[in-house]
């Protein structure tokens, strides 16, 4: 079965018209998306948007063979144009199947935020999942849907659709992930290209003909990834986004609730708000064994707090207390925490200020916990994958 996609933007396009924001400004050449739309063997089309024709026709196909229209979305704007030979636009009612003469079967999914969803099985077998802007189909439970080969959604819009998908196996590590709908919420080139690989997903240019069932080399989803970034610099977000469109994490809060911290309590409420609801959340320092259980992804926010109560508890703000075994304590619990995160098996994400770029701090305690701070990223990064420096929102890939 091949899928041409005659366009793989949003319903608006991008750029957008008269939009004057950087992502529409950089979104040229290949970058430039047409609404997304879906030509499957030249007999189904998916979504009729401006300008079809002459889009399939740049993709060097025909909508000649087509015998299905079938929309995904209500299209807002001027009423589409119907191409000359073309079937009226329609769309199945949810949960029915619709059977075509070429051997495709279309099947209609409930969207839990409006629109229909299609599964398409080719007449070989292959399963197509094709979702619309902005949903993810309902009434998911494990084990009572197909496992698709090649499914198409909103990645960006909506990366929990993908971890439903992937919690109930309806996406799995041989699915090839197809992000379309595309918007301006990411800027587009090495920085989409960076964020849908992190999902265990990827982009192509309006025109790619792609055969559903055929493996694409998809880069890997780092297993260890650490997080580097300055106060405010938006790390904690960017590691959050690395595992939201996986199901089932685990949230490792290393700070603690400090009874009768305002300031601290508001900052904690708002990383709860902001995290999926389908994540669990511990608050514990103690990371060598969670390390070594098998278990879901692990988020590690942050390394900082970890090393607070590390020094604590060898007494490392004492010079005494230092030289006299502190310091032999503390680079063992690090070591213990290095070797952990080789050994482990789960997928782990960690977030770490970046220090010492800075002013050297006043005292001799905030200038030690600066040095091991320092000596501990370095140790964690050594047994990472990926390590990424997270400056004014921008993320830079150091590895």
């Amino acid at each position: 079965m091949e899928v041409t996609l005659l366009g793989t933007g949003a319903p608006a396009g991008l750029p957008r018209p008269d939009c004057p924001c950087a992502a529409c400004a950089c979104a040229v050449g290949a970058d430039v998306r047409a609404a997304t739309a879906a030509l499957v063997d030249g007999a189904l089309l998916l979504d009729l948007t401006p300008g079809a024709a002459f889009a399939a026709a740049r993709a060097g196909r025909s909508l000649a063979g087509v015998r299905q229209v079938l929309l995904s979305h209500p299209h807002d704007g001027p009423a589409v144009e119907v191409p000359a030979g073309l079937p009226q636009p329609g769309r199945v009612p949810d949960g029915r199947e619709l059977a075509l003469l070429t051997g495709h079967r279309v099947r209609a999914l409930a969207m839990d935020a409006g629109g229909t969803g299609y599964a398409v099985t080719g007449p070989d077998g292959q399963q197509l999942l094709y979702l619309p802007p902005g949903g993810t189909p309902a009434g998911l439970e494990n084990g009572s849907t197909e496992s698709y080969d090649m499914a198409l959604l909103d990645v960006v819009g909506r990366p929990d659709a993908l971890a439903r998908l992937r919690a109930v196996g309806a996406v799995g590590p041989a699915t090839d992930v197809i992000a379309v709908h595309l918007d301006h919420d990411v800027p587009p080139g090495p920085e989409l290209r960076r964020r849908l690989a992190a999902a265990g997903a990827r982009a192509v240019p309006d025109g790619t003909t792609l055969t559903v069932g055929v493996y694409e080399e998809v880069p890997d989803v780092p297993r260890r990834t650490l997080v580097l970034g300055g106060a405010r610099s938006g790390k904690s977000v960017e590691a959050e986004r690395r595992l939201e469109s996986f199901p089932d994490v685990l949230y490792v809060a290393t700070g603690g609730t400090r009874g009768g911290d305002t300031e601290w309590a508001d900052r904690v409420a708002v990383h709860r708000e902001r995290r999926p609801g389908s994540w669990r959340t511990t608050e514990t320092c103690d990371l060598v064994p969670l390390l070594a259980q098998d278990g879901p992804p692990l988020l590690v926010d942050c390394l900082s707090l970890w090393l607070t109560d590390a020094m604590d508890s060898v007494g490392a703000w004492d010079d005494t207390e230092w030289a006299s075994g502190g310091e032999k304590a503390l680079r063992e619990r690090v070591r213990e925490l290095a070797e952990a995160v080789r050994a482990t098996r789960r997928t782990v994400v960690a977030v770490s200020n970046e220090v010492g770029s800075g002013i050297v701090p006043a005292t001799a305690s905030g200038r030690r916990y600066r040095d091991e701070l320092g000596r501990l990223n370095a140790a964690f990064a050594d047994e990472c994958e990926q390590v990424v420096l997270v400056v004014a929102g921008q993320v830079v890939v150091l590895r």
